[in-house]
């Protein structure tokens, strides 16, 4: 099986054309974000295999910026991010959230709209992150029709578009949430603090002086 699944990821890397072709073909965007749709198209053919972005750099620092999930309030995960051991190694780059068709997708945090548009077929909206560092961090929304332009400046928990009903790779509707630095993927997961992530229910709790009802 394994020998099966290298030599699928190896035909799969040397069929893939370059993002400067993807270019030229009319799928418009920046190179990262066309490595995304491109990773995200050959994991479902090959079952995990990537296009040619860098994996995440051991302990890499990523800073808690995010203030809100990007749709709900504590929407489950379907499948969490599993960074490929090389380049085009297996793995998700990215994090795949439920979320019915038309649900509203937020900023997670304060940014500019670095793109907002279709890529390959699929509606993309790609955030970078105020005061992230150089360069900054990018998070990326996928399939999502856009509802701000490219350029926008935006805050944390401001609507930024709505969950398109195709183009998820998920078995079931889902957005799929990414990270980026550069050209390396992190864990968009990072991005928030304990208590958005670990949040239980509300109780509520008897208050002194004040009968039950």
């Amino acid at each position: 099986m394994r020998v099966v699944l290298v030599v699928a990821v190896t035909v799969a890397a040397l069929l893939a054309p370059p993002a400067s072709r993807l270019f030229a073909a009319g799928a418009a965007g920046p190179p990262g974000i066309v490595a995304e749709a491109v990773a995200g198209a050959v994991d479902g053919a090959v079952g995990g295999a990537a296009a040619g972005v860098r994996p995440a750099a051991d302990g890499e620092a990523v800073p808690v910026v995010g203030r809100t999930w990007p749709v709900g309030v504590r929407p489950r995960v379907l499948r969490g991010w599993e960074p490929p051991a090389a380049v085009y190694g297996p793995g998700h780059r990215g994090v795949d959230l439920a979320a019915t068709p038309g649900t509203p997708v937020r900023a997670v945090a304060d940014g500019r709209v670095s793109f907002a548009g279709r890529v390959a077929g699929k509606g993309v909206v790609s955030v970078e992150l105020t005061g992230t560092g150089d360069p900054p961090l990018r998070t990326t929304y996928e399939p999502v029709r856009a509802t701000v332009p490219q350029g926008a400046e935006v805050s944390a928990g401001e609507v930024i578009g709505t969950v398109e009903a195709g183009g998820s790779h998920c078995t079931a509707p889902c957005v799929h949430w990414g990270l980026l630095r550069g050209d390396t993927y992190l864990d968009p997961l990072s991005l928030l603090p304990p208590w958005l992530l670990h949040r239980g229910p509300s109780r509520l709790l008897p208050v002194l002086g004040v009968p039950l009802p």
